[in-house]
């Protein structure tokens, strides 16, 4: 069995509390495989972290019986230096070898590579691309590969299929001397791993390029080869080997991955790597007699692909031309006699095969087919090929030579089924019909036609929409990578124009049922409810243009106007009379969901959902979690007694303590009875007794009697990437509560006491964490009375992480007895002092006055000991407080200036060549010492420029030598940039090729030896050499300085911008910037 090393496995990224899959997510796929005893891999070195390869299934493969000459069967080993066969060596030019007219062994001249591989390296180049969209077997994401010119003239280069991709892609070509062409996709074969590209010979300039001659008839077993391309990602390797079968079977890449099949493969043991993909197989006289594609990860072996297909598409790309390419949706397999005459094949049809092609060692054998394909109920598997069209095709060639030739034709098919000989009439498809050009971007995912490729992997016909990748809306409806959709809103959806009509009848915000299947469970249909998303997102249709090698967009039609939310009404579940606190707190349970559009604010998931708790009628005030609603940006859905669903508009976002407030439509939920918590004015304590009413995931409510544990201080980590956490804040404790999604922590009467909530964190492995815990109501009930009495919210803080410090570590800081003992007689059930853990932002007032380590004895006059009477400076209205601290020993007064912070934190967020951009926020500048001013990039998308040459997490500083300081300033740069770029003109360019010997003297003269450049020194053309890149200056959290150009794309990476705007539910539009 073979472990195939496949670069382009799916990515759908692990979004959140409730995604499996991303982006760049797909996790998705269990493949009943058993474990590889060798692995296998195409050759393409992917730069994109995440994406690996799986699991192939067992490969056979029947080698011929080849007549071999006395030298070929007595191979000796590989010499260190170049030979023919057999040859010891004499000395750098003279071997001995065997003559077979004399029997004797005579010295005899080898002939040497050098030449060879001189002129070939001409030929071949280092190519670098990425996949801009996720598209059929395909994920998007960056990688590197190798291809060699075939055709000077027309600037033609050959390459593997799953380097040039079905999906889109933008790819430039590294020439040996470096100098850099961009790549169009003209052609990627529907089955076999062969495709072409070009370029414009007229954009090389200094340098001569050649052309690598096809030969696939030179293939022979024992022929002295080498492979020369990007192996490794290195710019330039040489691997040698020996070719060694020339009838393997195509190699496997896994279920759900591009798999070639319906040929042979040549193999050899040259080790071929990641990066390799694409290189040319050369003889010694120059010629390609094969194309790498694969390689074992267990093993030396490398797998080619036979030139006879390839050569013959070649013909049809120089005359610009369509290939033609047929297809009976079916698979063959090669089989030795022995295992064909298992299957009924008559002793005299072997013979007359065996006497025909005497060089045969099989025929061919239909090994799968798919439904409804045109030999569904016509061929089956196990079925012997013994003529086509009445004529013997013995092997591959031979078969589909006669079925690309025939697209749309009759042909005749002569098979063995068992014992019986009969003929076949089959209408001979069209294979690219078959194979999608189309896809539609919606609601942050793509969606497709379903592809020849993917249905043959899953034994499924080719029909419905797939999906590529999943994004914001289809991910809502938890419909990932590798599902097909069958409805939307119970429209059939048999394919994608019946897709997007269904689209076009569903408003923005609409929820409607889709219907869906994954591909790895075809039997089981799934229905779930999908939220429509025509704000975030661009609803249009790409086209793939092979003259530009492009994908052209076309927008659609906006959606229809949103019928008005109609109000309703439900009724609560009675209750057992023995519930009357469950009974009473009821009406005052929702439950939330949070549906996030893009990954900001150091978001690693993109669904949320919690418990909220409705804390005011008249206005209508709903108080949930940080962990439910982590940031302002996203859609929020409230759904009243499990029944009515709206949506809510965000008020608040506390910046320390764990909660938010959020706002409704009253008049939507009808009389549906609901009721706002009365708070408590009793603080908790240890041993407290007290009664917890929780919501379950099926919404149901419980309560129990129980008793408080502790008090004690809520601990978070800084997280990676980023994120907002809770902080300066006491968390409560009880015994043994039950799993609930939050819960009310309240007396016999139902006051509450406390909002049971979910806190988010990072443990020390980096690993995402959430725990439950109790968070006091008298730190909630100020923000609410703000609203209450319709005032604006303005909370003003200290940028400082406090912590708990025992007497004891005071005491060897220097605290005083005086201190001590008032500590000792505050009354204070804890004998601790607070201590600055750590400044916030190195900035703010508050880093210019106190300093890491700082002992808190007071603050405006008052004992502190717990982080509960930290709130005291929150509501005190003032615009500084006055604190006595323990410093090197010393006692100081200071007065510390308090901080305003905003109610939304992140207001604009700026989408620009895949990178998202932002102000960066306050978890990030609590993770350096050094703010730089600039823009802070806070997500790159898998496929786009900023990911080839941006990392998350660093400020842009610096555009084109520009100092950036803001998002303005950034937009203004960049915007210049780009309108400049659309503007110029480049000037008429005379390649060195192409200039007299005259004009190159003359322009050579002012480069003779010992000359210098000065500074009046230019040429006009000079313009053209950073055609489409703009230089960006980076600075990270721990200060690297970084300058990287990046190639503009202007056509799939547009840039736009989100901005705060009240007026809309969701609290956000977005435009074009």
């Amino acid at each position: 069995m073979d472990d195939l090393r496949h670069p382009l496995v799916a990515n759908s990224t692990s979004r959140g509390t409730v995604q499996s899959p991303s982006p760049a997510i797909a996790g998705d796929i269990n493949s009943n495989l058993r474990a590889p005893s060798e692995s296998v891999t195409t050759s393409t070195g992917y730069e994109q972290q995440g994406l690996g390869g799986i699991d192939g299934k067992a490969l056979r493969g029947r080698s011929k019986s080849l007549a071999s000459s006395g030298f070929t069967s007595n191979l000796p080993p590989r010499l260190p230096v170049d030979y023919h066969f057999g040859p010891a060596v004499v000395d750098e030019s003279t071997t001995v070898g065997y003559t077979p007219s004399t029997g004797t062994n005579v010295p005899y001249k080898a002939r040497s590579w050098e030449p060879t591989l001189e002129k070939a390296i001409k030929a071949i180049v280092s190519i670098k691309a990425s996949h801009v969209r996720s598209f059929d077997t395909e994920t998007s994401g960056g990688y590197t590969a190798t291809g060699f010119i075939v055709d000077a003239e027309h600037g033609i280069i050959l390459t593997n299929r799953h380097v040039v991709s079905p999906a889109p892609i933008v790819a430039q070509a590294v020439l040996t001397n470096y100098e850099e062409v961009d790549l169009k996709p003209v052609y990627r074969d529907p089955v076999h791993d062969f495709g072409f590209m070009k370029f414009d010979p007229s954009k090389i300039k200094f340098m001569e390029t050649q052309e690598i001659e096809l030969s696939p008839e030179r293939a022979k077993v024992g022929l002295d080869i080498r492979v020369v391309g990007n192996d490794a990602g290195e710019k330039l390797s040489i691997l040698a080997g020996t070719l060694a079968r020339l009838d393997r079977r195509a190699p496997e890449y896994g279920i759900g991955e591009y798999n070639d099949f319906n040929t042979f493969y040549l193999q050899a043991a040259s080790g071929t790597s990641g990066g390799s993909s694409g290189s040319p197989v050369l003889d010694i006289d120059g010629h390609a007699v094969a194309l790498n594609a694969g390689g074992a990860s267990r093993a030396s072996s490398s797998y080619y692909l036979p030139l006879d297909r390839v050569k013959r598409a070649l013909g049809y790309i120089q005359q610009e031309e369509q290939v033609p390419r047929g297809t009976l949706q079916t698979e063959f397999e090669y089989l030795p006699y022995n295992e064909v005459r298992r299957l009924g094949l008559k002793a005299h049809i072997e013979e007359k095969v065996r006497t025909r092609f005497s060089d045969e060692t099989g025929m061919l054998v239909v090994r799968s087919l798919l439904p409804k394909g045109p030999a569904d109920g016509i061929l089956v598997p196990g079925d012997i090929i013994i003529g086509c069209n009445g004529h013997m095709v013995p092997h591959f060639i031979s078969l589909f030579e006669v079925i690309d030739n025939s697209v749309g034709e009759q042909m005749k098919l002569t098979i063995s089924r068992g014992k019986k000989v009969q003929d076949v009439t089959l209408l001979v498809q069209d294979l690219h019909e078959i194979t999608p050009n189309r896809f539609v971007e919606i609601g942050g995912g793509v969606v497709h036609d379903l592809s020849y490729q993917l249905a043959k992997s899953y034994s499924q016909p080719v029909a419905g929409v797939y999906v590529a990748t999943s994004g914001h809306m289809l991910a809502s409806a938890s419909a990932w990578r590798k599902s097909i959709i069958v409805s939307v809103n119970n429209i059939p959806t048999p394919n994608l124009d019946a897709f997007i009509d269904a689209m076009q009848t569903l408003s923005d915000g609409a929820r409607v049922p889709i219907r869906f299947y994954a591909l790895h469970k075809a039997y089981k249909d799934k229905v779930m409810i999908m939220h429509v998303d025509r704000h975030w997102h661009k609803f249009r249709l790409a086209v793939r243009n092979d003259q530009d090698g492009i994908w052209e967009y076309t927008e659609m039609p906006p959606p229809p106007d949103a019928p008005p939310y109609k109000p309703s009404t439900a009724s609560l579940p009675p209750l057992d009379s023995s519930m009357e606190l469950s009974k009473k707190l009821l009406p005052s349970f929702v439950a939330i969901d949070f549906y996030l559009p893009y990954l900001v604010d150091g978001m690693k998931a993109t669904q949320f959902y919690g418990t909220g708790f409705i804390v005011s009628k008249n206005p209508p005030l709903i108080v949930c979690d940080r962990d439910t609603i982590p940031i302002s940006l996203g859609d929020i859905m409230i759904t009243f007694a499990n029944s009515i669903i709206i949506p809510g508009k965000l008020l608040f976002l506390h910046p320390f303590y764990n909660f938010v407030i959020l706002t409704y439509d009253p008049s939507l939920i009808g009389e549906t009875p609901v009721d706002a918590i009365e708070f408590s004015d009793t603080d908790l304590n240890q041993g407290d007794e007290v009664y917890f009413t929780g919501m379950g995931s099926d919404q149901s409510v419980n309560t129990k009697k129980t008793n408080i544990s502790g008090v004690s201080n809520i601990g978070t980590r800084e997280c990676s990437p980023p994120r907002w956490r809770a902080m300066n804040v006491e968390g409560v404790k009880i015994d043994d509560p039950f799993n609930s999604q939050g819960g009310l922590l309240t007396t016999e009467d139902g006051k509450v006491q406390a909002l049971w909530v979910s806190y988010s964190s990072q443990n020390e492995k980096g690993k995402d964490i959430s725990f439950m815990s109790g968070l006091p109501t008298k730190l909630v009930k100020p923000a609410v009375e703000h609203f209450l009495h319709g005032d604006k919210v303005v909370f003003k803080g200290l940028d400082v992480e406090f912590w708990t410090m025992r007497i004891a570590a005071a005491r060897t800081l220097g605290l005083t007895d005086e201190w001590v003992k008032k500590v000792e007689q505050s009354g204070s059930t804890r004998h601790t002092l607070l201590y600055v853990l750590s400044i916030l932002d190195e900035r703010s007032p508050s880093a210019k006055v106190l300093n890491v380590g700082d002992v808190v004895l007071s603050i405006n006059g008052r004992l502190v000991t717990r982080m509960s009477e930290l709130m005291t400076i929150h509501d005190d209205g003032k615009e500084s407080v006055d604190m006595v601290v323990l410093r090197n020993g010393k006692e100081m007064e200071v007065t510390v200036p308090m901080s305003q912070f905003s109610d939304y934190e992140t207001t604009r967020v700026v989408g620009w060549q895949g990178a998202l951009i932002q102000r960066p926020y306050k978890a990030v500048l609590e993770q350096v010492r050094n703010v730089p001013d600039g823009v802070y990039v806070s997500c790159t998308l898998y496929g786009s420029p900023a990911s080839n040459v941006l990392r998350p997490g660093v400020w842009i500083v610096e555009v084109n030598g520009k100092p950036i300081h803001d998002l303005d300033s950034f937009l203004k740069v960049v915007h210049d940039h780009e309108s400049e770029l659309m503007r110029r003109r480049r000037p008429s360019y005379i390649p060195p090729v192409q200039r007299s010997k005259e004009e190159q003297a003359k322009r050579e003269e002012s480069f003779s030896e010992g000359d210098t450049l000065r500074a009046d020194d230019t040429d006009d053309d000079d313009d053209d050499n950073d055609e489409g890149y703009i230089r960006i200056k980076t600075v990270s959290r721990n200060e690297t300085v970084r300058v990287a150009a990046l190639k503009l794309d202007l056509h799939y990476w547009d840039t736009w911008q989100l901005v705060k705007d009240d007026k809309r539910v969701c609290g956000w539009v977005c435009e074009q910037a």
